[in-house]
């Protein structure tokens, strides 16, 4: 296994693996390593079917089923991201966490390009450690004890009527009901120990106790910061590649700067625990 970082702060490429063929515990351990300490790994030339994908997941954990894109009419542990040309919005356009607003949100995601475009579709990776690391002391007093309030309202449901500006299908069924969930602003990284800002522009909503107006300037700020140059990687795709994200010490963003073609992936998450 050979590992270059690809930035100063996050993310590394992971060379000389055959995920489908030499996947394994003892290969899953030195993995999991690896993700602790880069925040994301990429993997190129993967020949990964559906169930090659899946099982290389369940060496993480158990597969997590999104809730949002459980439409029923497809493999609930897979979720196939679409971006078609004239699509007006994407999945992941703002910096994100996955799926926060979860009791226990996923610890990673695993991520296989089956289609990419001549150019662009990017993904940005930004790390959370960095972020909190780069902190004041005044600051990191003042987030010890803060929680925050993290809800799917601006990313599902009817009322945003995304299927009509996107090739990706969300639920927005008469059923749906927004999740809600409370998680600690900054989280201690099982495996690493490190301390991590998780806050992101998609879930978080306001901080527990206070109102949305009272916590807009830290919160936003506490947003914005999280992505600074400094703590981020860009990943250009190609057919076959692969990125396995920690979710618990990053955020990520799609760029949508590609309009006139096609990009497919294939996304399994695993599921996670408690955020502390």
């Amino acid at each position: 296994m050979q590992v270059k970082r690809l930035s100063g702060a996050v993310g590394a490429e992971i060379g000389g693996l055959d995920l489908a063929r030499d996947i394994n515990q003892g290969v899953a351990a030195d993995i999991r390593g690896l993700l602790a300490e880069h925040g994301v790994l990429f993997f190129r030339d993967q020949e990964l079917d559906a169930e090659d994908q899946k099982r290389v997941a369940r060496h993480f954990g158990d597969i997590f089923i999104h809730p949002n894109f459980n439409t029923g009419d497809h493999d609930p542990e897979i979720v196939t991201i679409v971006r078609a040309p004239g699509d007006t919005r994407i999945v992941g356009e703002e910096w994100h966490t996955d799926t926060t607003m979860m009791p226990e949100p996923p610890m990673g995601a695993l991520l296989y390009a089956l289609e990419t475009p001549p150019f662009g579709g990017d993904t940005l990776f930004a790390s959370q450690w960095l972020a909190y690391d780069a902190l004041s002391d005044g600051m990191k007093a003042t987030l010890a004890n803060l929680r925050c309030v993290h809800s799917d309202m601006k990313v599902a449901g009817p009322h945003n009527r995304l299927n009509a500006k996107r090739a990706t299908v969300i639920r927005e069924d008469e059923n749906w009901r927004p999740t809600e969930s409370v998680h600690p602003v900054v989280r201690t990284h099982p495996d690493s120990g490190k301390k991590c800002l998780f806050v992101n522009h998609s879930y978080s909503t306001r901080f527990e106790g206070w109102t949305v107006e009272e916590s807009k300037g830290l919160l936003n700020w506490l947003m914005d910061w999280g992505h600074r140059p400094e703590f981020t990687c860009r990943f250009q795709w190609a057919p076959k590649s692969l990125a396995f994200w920690d979710n618990r010490s990053t955020k990520h963003l799609a760029v949508h700067d590609v309009h006139d073609h096609r990009r497919v992936m294939r996304r399994v998450q695993v599921a996670g625990g408690p955020v502390v």
